[in-house]
């Protein structure tokens, strides 16, 4: 009977630790980079990347700044893109998909930012975690979500966890 308990338990905190995990083990291998990292409508991006190996050529496309060639860079089994924001790209996050033969696709993200508005990020405070986009108060951090996920799926394991051994303890006096 106590081993039929078990299980349930068990399933709910590998479920917790498995959802909590950072997903980067599925990402193909080799490296995307954006530069800069933060961009101003109108700057020249470009995308570096190894994720491609040995090939020569491979195509890229920007959300908002459209297709590119990724064409081989100064180093052996380097691929380079450049393409230009538009000057009327809006502030946020804006998605590069890099393809390359024979079966190689990468995605990588990287910020678009617009005039500055509100407070200076001085490290401290609020302002510290704020946006352009945030209002006084919020702040963006676009990857806690499957952190907070996780925290909720382990609150609920320890809370059941708790539940079941107090109702253990408590039939326990009961019955001596």
């Amino acid at each position: 009977m106590r081993l039929a308990r078990t299980g349930p338990q068990l399933a709910l905190v590998l479920g917790a630790l498995v959802l909590s995990a950072p997903s980067a083990a599925a990402a193909p291998s080799g490296e995307v980079r954006v530069n800069p990292g933060t961009a101003a409508p109108g700057t020249t991006v470009t995308v570096t990347t190894t994720a491609c190996g040995k090939e020569t050529y491979g195509k890229g496309e920007s959300v908002a700044g459209g297709k590119f060639h990724l064409l081989p860079g100064d180093r052996a089994g380097v691929l380079v893109g450049r393409f230009t924001l538009p000057a009327d790209a809006v502030s946020g996050e804006d998605t590069v998909t890099l393809k390359c033969p024979p079966r190689i696709k990468q995605t990588v993200t990287y910020r678009i930012a617009g005039r500055p508005t509100g407070a200076v990020a001085a490290g401290f405070g609020w302002a510290a975690g704020a946006s352009a986009s945030a209002g006084a108060g919020e702040t963006a951090d676009a990857g806690a979500g499957p952190y907070a996920l996780g925290a909720l799926l382990l609150g609920g394991a320890a809370a059941g966890t708790l539940i079941i051994r107090r109702r253990r303890a408590v039939a326990a006096r009961n019955s001596a």
